[in-house]
């Protein structure tokens, strides 16, 4: 078993920089464990979930907003159900005027 990395260790062993190593935790993509002194410590999941997260950006273009964006509507439902909401709209240009009748009445009700 792999003894686990510093931040500065992880960086170099994967290609991305600190700096994106600590972008990447502010914003939930890959979440490394602590010491009790709070240093950042990569194990072999992180480093995989590093690796694999530069493949799927190569393989479908994903900016690392957009996968931070996608995450977050995956823990927040009703962030899920606004943005569904707006492409269903979207789809139809008919059914605009529906969706804004349905968004005001959700909002007398509330």
């Amino acid at each position: 078993m792999q003894e686990p990395l510093t931040v500065g260790a992880a960086a170099a062993e994967t290609g991305w920089s600190a700096r994106m190593l600590r972008y990447l935790e502010e914003h939930g993509l890959v979440v490394p464990r602590r010491t009790h002194a709070g240093y950042r410590q990569y194990g072999l999941l992180e480093l995989n979930r590093l690796r694999s997260l530069r493949d799927l950006r190569r393989r479908f273009g994903i900016e690392l907003a957009e996968l931070a964006f996608a995450r977050r509507l995956r823990r927040e439902p009703e962030l899920r159900r606004a943005v569904d909401a707006w492409l269903a709209a979207g789809d139809d240009s008919g059914s605009w005027v529906e969706w804004e009748q349905l968004k005001h009445e959700r909002l007398l009700a509330a």
